[in-house]
C-alpha cells in the first residue's frame, strides 16, 4: 500500500530573509537531515562559504521565528558547477546564477514553501540581471525540477560527489 504524506500547514508567522551570522548552526543541522542518508552533507563550513560568496543570494525561510529551511546560490559560470565540501576562493563575474541547495524542514514540506523560496530566488535574479539560473538535482529529483521549467544538459557532467544520479540543469532568469 502506498503511504501518503500529510501536506504540512504553513506557519502563522513565515517570511523569507537573508540569512545571518546566528542562523548557520540551524541551517547545517537542516541540512544534515537532509542529505546525511545520501552522503551529500557538506557541513556547516562549506555552507557558511557558500553563503559569504553571495549574501544577497543566499536566503533563510523564518518560520515562527526559528530557520525552518534555506536556500544557497551564487554566481557560477553556466554550465559548470562547484564541487561539494569544496571553497573556491575566486568570485565568478558571469550571467549565470547558480541555486547550489535548497531545503525545507520536514515538518513544513507541502505547504507550498519551497516554491516561495524559489519565487524568491527567481526575482532577485532578474532584479540583479542574471540571465539564466542553473542547478544539480540530485538523488532522482529531475522530475521536480523539470516541472518548475529546469531542463536537463545531459551533456554537462556534475562532479562525481553529487552521486551517480546528478543531473546539470538551468533554466531561464526571465520566464
Amino acid at each position: 500500500m502506498a503511504r501518503y504524506r500529510t501536506p504540512a500547514c504553513a506557519p502563522a508567522d513565515v517570511r523569507i530573509r537573508h540569512i545571518a551570522a546566528h542562523d548557520w548552526g540551524a541551517i547545517a543541522a537542516l541540512e544534515d537531515r537532509a542529505y546525511a542518508d545520501r552522503a551529500l552533507a557538506e557541513g556547516r563550513a562549506a555552507l557558511e562559504f557558500r553563503g559569504r560568496a553571495s549574501p544577497g543570494t543566499c536566503f533563510v525561510l523564518d518560520a515562527d521565528g526559528a530557520p525552518g529551511g534555506y536556500l544557497l546560490a551564487l554566481p557560477y559560470p553556466a554550465f559548470r558547477c562547484p564541487e561539494l565540501r569544496g571553497a573556491e576562493e575566486s568570485r565568478h563575474a558571469t550571467d549565470n546564477l547558480h541555486l547550489h541547495d535548497i531545503v525545507v524542514a520536514e515538518h513544513l514540506r507541502g505547504a507550498g514553501l519551497a516554491g516561495r523560496l524559489l519565487a524568491r530566488l527567481t526575482a532577485t535574479a532578474r532584479a540583479r540581471r542574471f540571465r539564466r539560473i542553473s542547478l544539480v538535482a540530485v538523488a532522482g529529483t529531475a522530475s521536480f525540477w523539470t516541472r518548475r521549467g529546469y531542463r536537463p544538459h545531459y551533456d554537462v557532467a556534475p562532479p562525481a560527489g553529487y552521486g551517480p544520479w546528478a543531473v546539470y540543469m538551468s533554466r531561464e532568469a526571465g520566464r
